[in-house]
């Protein structure tokens, strides 16, 4: 498959690549912390389609990796509002591929495809529609000119996905809204992926990485925040789409959620920008993705943090994994939830292996060729297991057979994803891993004991092979690794 995918408007109508860029309404939502909230909402939306709430639960990571999923929305969402041609239509076609490879059939025997082009329509239909309401109810309703900018915006985010302007999506807002309401009242459905991101998600969300050591207090920031945030986001939904899903309102829910979104835009009318900005934000959750201008003053706040949080040390002791050195061996019941059931639906099976093949790739942005091999390798390590671990022979693996199998996993296969991987790793090709090849595949620096003075100071392969192969065995723990497959 071609890595670029070229966009033909149709006669008339405006191409779509002149809409969007760094200039866009759009780009400047995305890069607005508070615009969290819209997605939230149409995520919901979006998962009551019968196509997409199919593909969300026997693919999606959203549940287990959050934190993940979110970073890996802005960095691709920026990617195709580029304004660098090259970067926007490499992207487009790793999602286009990415998306093409969520297919199946739902519990009802529904095909359902990640390509679908009604599905497709309905996800930035919902996200249009979110963003105006957060507008709204923030206290800055968007005027009829900027909301038909932002709508042909939109439009020409999804030309660019389909390599056309879609029949699905109405080409005026005033033809929108009739298609929309339409939708809400006939398309939707009450199904399992809603009812995950309504009721469980925030109750069970992952801690950010800031708090990965500190359980006891993200268990208790979590049992208070959890509850309001998900009555703010199913205050948020249209009521008529709530009477049919049956979401009812806690007392106070509605006051809450316009609270909530007042408060948000005040504080972006109010505070310095880059405080305000999506990256900010993120890099305060996870700081080691701190860059740009703002990283010393975020490094201070750390470091401040890092005093007043002495005393929740203290209190919540960090548990013992085995040292500094990473060495010890987690239990075999946290290495299979914790790494290898992506999903988070309790099984191992080849939607868990996908899900690490599509976060490498994303991560290295590798082209189709680069992609496949990677792909094919997983696959391949997937078929081993299954005919090592499957005892009961239905296609999945339990935490039991997993258990009582673990020590098989260090197979012919997975030694060749390892080196799939290094290869896909090493972009300039020398046989090594550089500091910058590592950080763009880890987001993290060397770790000291690995490095290999005969190269120089690189990551040689044999030392890449050997840690990835111990550790996806469940036979030593890496900081490395974990956070790019075991970190929510």
């Amino acid at each position: 498959m071609s890595d670029t995918m070229p966009t033909t408007p149709a006669p008339g109508a405006p191409d779509p690549a002149t809409l969007l860029g760094p200039d866009s309404l759009l780009y400047g939502f995305c890069d607005d912390a508070r615009w969290g909230l819209a997605v939230m909402r149409a995520t919901a939306l979006e998962a009551a389609h019968p196509q997409i709430g199919a593909a969300l639960l026997e693919n999606s990571t959203f549940v287990a990796h959050p934190w993940r999923r979110l970073r890996n929305t802005l960095v691709s969402t920026r990617r195709v509002l580029s304004g660098d041609p090259a970067v926007r239509d490499r992207e487009v076609a790793r999602l286009n591929r990415l998306h093409g490879r969520l297919a199946g059939t739902d519990e009802r025997d529904r095909p359902y495809s990640g390509l679908d082009p009604e599905a497709r329509a309905w996800v930035v239909a919902t996200l249009f529609d979110s963003t105006v309401t957060m507008c709204r109810m923030s206290g800055e309703s968007l005027d009829g000119p900027t909301m038909e900018r932002l709508y042909a915006e939109f439009r020409a985010f999804l030309a660019l996905l389909e390599g056309r302007y879609s029949d699905h999506l109405p080409p005026t807002v005033r033809e929108f809204w009739p298609y929309y309401n339409e939708v809400l009242e006939r398309g939707l459905e009450n199904n399992e992926a809603l009812r995950i991101i309504l009721f469980r998600l925030f109750a069970h969300v992952p801690p950010p990485p800031l708090l990965r050591g500190r359980p006891a207090v993200w268990a208790v920031g979590r049992a208070v925040a959890g509850p309001v945030a998900a009555a703010v986001v199913a205050a948020s939904l249209p009521e008529a789409f709530r009477r049919q899903m049956g979401v009812g309102d806690l007392p106070g829910a509605q006051t809450l959620t316009r609270g909530v979104h007042v408060g948000t835009g005040v504080a972006t009318r109010l505070l310095p920008e880059a405080w305000t900005r999506t990256e900010t934000v993120m890099s305060l959750l996870d700081p080691d993705q701190a860059t740009g201008p703002g990283a010393d003053a975020l490094a201070a706040l750390r470091r401040r943090a890092g005093r007043a949080g002495a005393l929740f040390r203290l209190l919540t002791p960090a548990p013992d994994d085995g040292g500094a050195d990473g060495t010890a061996q987690r239990p075999a019941d946290r290495f299979f939830a914790e790494v290898l059931d992506q999903t988070g639906d309790g099984y191992l099976e080849w939607p868990d292996l996908a899900a690490m093949a599509r976060e490498i790739a994303t991560r290295l942005d590798l082209d189709a060729d680069g992609e496949e091999r990677l792909y094919e390798a997983f696959a391949a390590w997937w078929r081993e297991l299954v005919a090592v671990l499957d005892a009961d022979g239905d296609g999945r693996v339990t935490r039991q057979e997993y258990a009582a199998s673990a020590g098989s996993l260090a197979g012919p296969a997975l030694i060749r994803v390892a080196e799939t991987l290094f290869e896909a790793a090493d972009a300039d090709g020398d046989g090594t891993i550089s500091a910058e090849e590592h950080r763009t595949l880890f987001r993290s620096a060397f770790a000291r004991e690995l490095v290999d003075p005969d190269t120089g100071g690189r990551y040689s392969r044999s030392a890449f092979v050997r840690e990835f192969v111990a550790f996806m065995a469940g036979r030593r723990n890496s900081t490395a690794y974990d956070g790019l497959l075991a970190h929510g």
